[in-house]
């Protein structure tokens, strides 16, 4: 009886090992999907930070259509130091690859008040993603009058 159940545990243990190491690994794959995600979110929020600022700032001055397109829009004396910072904050954003983007549209609301469309989009691509081609986007539109 004995020598028909001999080896039986050494078989058990094997088996108990594989499932614990099953476990862990996906444990570790449930790790690694949680941080990519995490990078993700802040690189988000930053960028919806930074495009709120400066359409913060759009408020704050003077809300002409064509102050706006001048200080503002791409090329604008005010829009360069913010696409600097943007360039500083986010990976695989800068002046030459993956440039944020202002468009001002000027539009008339009506009297005494004018309106402008702004739209503006940030775009960056994380460390890991650049052989992949994969370029993430933040966009907002807002109407300032």
């Amino acid at each position: 009886m004995r020598r028909q159940q001999s080896g039986i545990m050494l078989l058990e243990a094997l088996i108990a090992i594989l499932i614990f190491s099953i476990g862990i690994l996906g444990i570790v794959g449930m790790q690694a999907s949680t941080i990519k995600a995490s990078r993700d979110a802040k690189f988000r929020a930053d960028a919806g930070l930074l495009a709120n600022e400066l359409i913060g700032q759009m408020w704050v001055g003077s809300r002409d259509g064509a102050t706006l397109q001048g200080n503002f829009q791409t090329g604008g004396a005010i829009y360069a130091p913010w696409a600097t910072r943007v360039a500083a904050a986010l990976p695989g954003a800068g002046a030459t690859e993956n440039p944020p983007l202002v468009t001002v549209t000027p539009g008339v609301v009506g009297p005494p008040q004018t309106s402008s469309t702004v739209t503006v989009v940030v775009r960056w691509q994380a460390p890991n993603e650049v052989p992949l081609g994969i370029i993430h986007r933040y966009s907002v539109v807002v109407q300032i009058i």
